[in-house]
């Protein structure tokens, strides 16, 4: 298998809110969230911090895991948010 291509990732907002997303390139995504022109969620939700995040080997994966992820409840977003092992290190 090759390069993951696609990550999923968890937004803390300022109102401490989650936000749940999916991108190809995480660096660029996470950017526009934080200069308010990402998803309209966050942009009145600002400064967004990147939580957690989670490699997927391609999109489909991505935006079934995604879909998986949304609707956690706040305490298990939050779970996922706390582990330190997360991939977002490694990348």
């Amino acid at each position: 298998m090759g390069e993951p291509s696609a990550y999923v990732y968890l937004l803390r907002c300022r109102d401490r809110t989650f936000y749940t997303g999916w991108t190809t390139d995480l660096d660029r995504r996470v950017a526009r969230h934080q200069a308010g022109t990402g998803a309209r969620y966050t942009r009145s939700r600002l400064p967004v911090e990147l939580v957690y995040v989670e490699r997927l080997p391609d999109r489909h994966q991505a935006r079934r895991r995604e879909w998986t992820v949304r609707r956690l409840s706040h305490e298990e977003k939050a779970d996922l948010a706390s582990r330190v092992d997360h991939p977002r290190s490694s990348r």
